[in-house]
């Protein structure tokens, strides 16, 4: 596995340390979704890295990206409290075990998506910049 699959893998798995929330890796959304809502986790993009020589290095600012849903009465409640465990659990663990150099999310900006006949989602894709380092820039 290559080091980028690797940090995003281990990205997935931080995520699903969020309680009661599933978190899908690339998929589609689901017709239905879980009470305590969902995740999707999107690779995003690498970025234009930058290289330093001596050795050779590549260093990435890659922004991957977390697709929040949340349904029912009590969407604005579940998508802050959503919203909250995903900051929890990236303050907790910063660096993935060591895989990058520092993680940080960006705010997200939700919106409220109506749905006929049923109660509406609230959504938000929450930017996650992954800093890190590799000796090869397909890696």
């Amino acid at each position: 596995m290559s080091p980028r699959e690797t940090i995003l893998t281990a990205l997935a798995d931080l995520m699903r340390t969020v309680p009661h929330v599933p978190v899908l890796r690339g998929e589609v959304l689901p017709e239905r979704v879980p009470a305590a809502g969902l995740m999707i986790l999107r690779d995003g993009e690498p970025g234009e890295p930058g290289v330093t020589l001596s050795p050779l290095r590549y260093h990435f600012q890659h922004r991957a990206e977390i697709e929040t849903v949340v349904q029912g009465a009590d969407r604005d409640t579940a998508f802050a409290t959503l919203c909250a465990s995903i900051g929890a659990a990236i303050s907790a663990e910063r660096t993935l075990g060591g895989l990058c150099d520092w993680v940080e999310a960006e705010a997200p900006r939700p919106v409220d998506l109506p749905i006929e006949g049923a109660a509406s989602l609230k959504a938000a894709v929450i930017t996650v910049v992954l800093h890190y380092s590799t000796a090869d820039p397909l890696g």
